[in-house]
């Protein structure tokens, strides 16, 4: 089997570019035709579902927002409302439309299921016909809950035990790459990070209880191999302790750390700037505590990070490229007024400490095409291909790959041609494509400043 990378190698495209008006009408004849019974093209535009969270950015400010109305200029952006999320792909809260009334089929979910053959062999038999992957752009203005996700084998137990809370069987890794300066909790941090803020947030030890702090200090001292254990059982301690405690404690130090700000004293051996910010958002919720267990990552725009089973882990704030497999199944355990599951959390998590700049997740060049780069998760649902194409080039081929795909452009113009498509199609800022498994795509750019687009697939 050959290395995903291998796969971003082209086939010999089909293109209709640099017609006349001879030529164009005959095509469009040929467009009614092909578009007959029997006959069936592949790659068409959607238009996306958007989803109006409390915690997205508020109109103009979300980049959500933005491509909306980028992508159509009869949409009208609310400026009071927050744009959260925009969801790419088949999920039944969300099916994306297909912007073409010849196509019989009302929604992608609905066209795959008449044509799973799109899906590429492989997809189609590993994952039962369906897309096995959910595409989004997010735009986070308030922080979203600590969470994690669990394994297929856990996600199975829970749902059995849980189905109103846990509602499928899936596992549901995700991938995050930054579209704009980009911050998320992810992973404990260092062992040596969170031992010197329990010397320096006396009420984060006090919350911890000074056994628990003091096994993880011996693990730091003497016994590397039990870290682990003393992690887990700092972080449950934190997590189950009685409300009441943990207000009052976590009051205390907002109030230590607003007067140290107040009269200007530096606040950053307690984290005190994402603390205060954090509070401000859900005030007396134990997730403030959180960050002093869980690195701070901040992404510059095109970097990325992966989050795989029991992984713990919360944006902060930016706008981002997400990719996930197909599943609602959320563990959560603060920083939200959803349901929470304290107890499935503690057990679930790895507990092992490793640095921030680890959680990065860095793009592949590709070795046959110098616009593209892979984003490679270790999961078989999905991966991401970034492609940049610079303004000295005016055309560039989509190259055919054996699984299906949703493009989404996030800069440049240009015109999309093949025989897999009813008619040519203009592509803009925010416009999303669905490509069918194993058809390529000709572009004609139009813009000065070059392209850039994001593609969701499945690589194995």
């Amino acid at each position: 089997m050959p290395p995903k990378n291998a796969s971003l190698h082209p086939k010999a495209p089909s293109t209709r570019s640099g017609r006349n008006k001879q030529t164009a009408a005959v095509d469009e004849q040929e467009d009614l035709m092909n578009s007959s019974p029997g006959t069936t093209k592949s790659i068409f535009p959607l238009s996306c579902a958007v989803q109006n969270y409390a915690w997205g950015k508020i109109g103009l400010d979300s980049e959500v927002a933005k491509l909306l109305a980028s992508s159509d200029p009869l949409v009208q952006i609310n400026t009071k409302l927050p744009y959260a999320e925009l969801w790419m792909g088949t999920h039944p809260k969300g099916d994306a439309i297909i912007v073409d009334n010849r196509i019989s089929q009302k929604t992608l979910g609905q066209w795959i299921d008449d044509h799973p053959e799109c899906l590429g062999s492989t997809v189609k038999d590993s994952f039962h016909g369906q897309l096995p992957f959910l595409f989004k752009v997010l735009s986070v203005n308030i922080a979203l809950s600590i969470q994690a996700h669990p394994n297929k084998d856990l996600a199975s137990k829970l749902h059995d035990l849980f189905p109103e809370h846990y509602p499928d069987t899936n596992h549901k890794p995700e991938m995050a790459i930054a579209l704009t300066p980009f911050e998320g909790m992810c992973g404990f941090r260092p062992v040596e990070e969170i031992v010197a803020f329990l010397k320096n947030v006396p009420e984060f030890r006090t919350l911890i209880g000074n056994t628990a702090a003091e096994q993880l200090e011996r693990c730091l001292a003497d016994d590397p191999r039990g870290v682990a254990l003393a992690l887990r059982t700092c972080f449950t301690s934190m997590m189950k302790r009685e409300k009441k405690v943990f207000v009052d404690q976590l009051n205390m130090l907002v109030k230590r750390i607003s007067e140290q700000v107040a009269t200007g004293k530096a606040t950053s051996d307690s984290n005190g700037e994402l603390l205060l910010r954090l509070h401000s958002q859900f005030p007396g919720d134990i997730g403030c505590f959180a960050i002093y267990f869980l690195n701070l990552v901040k992404l510059k725009p095109g970097e990325a990070m992966f989050l795989g089973a029991n992984e713990p882990h919360a944006y902060l704030s930016g706008d981002c490229i997400e990719c996930m497999a197909c599943s609602d199944n959320t563990v959560r355990a603060g920083l939200t007024p959803k349901y929470i599951d304290v107890n499935t959390l503690c057990q679930m998590l790895n507990y092992s400490p490793a640095p921030a700049h680890t959680k990065l997740f860095p793009a592949v060049p590709s070795l046959s095409d110098p616009c593209a780069s892979l984003y490679d998760p270790p999961v078989p649902d999905f991966s991401v291909i970034r492609i940049e194409i610079p303004a000295s080039k005016k055309k560039y081929t989509v190259a055919s790959i054996d699984s299906a795909s949703i493009l989404l452009v996030i800069q440049g113009e240009a015109t999309a041609a093949s025989d897999s498509a009813l008619s040519d199609i203009s592509l803009r800022r925010g416009s999303v494509l669905f490509i069918a498994a194993n058809e390529s795509v000709s572009l004609d750019l139009c813009s000065q400043s070059g392209m850039l687009f994001f593609r969701a697939c499945c690589l194995f």
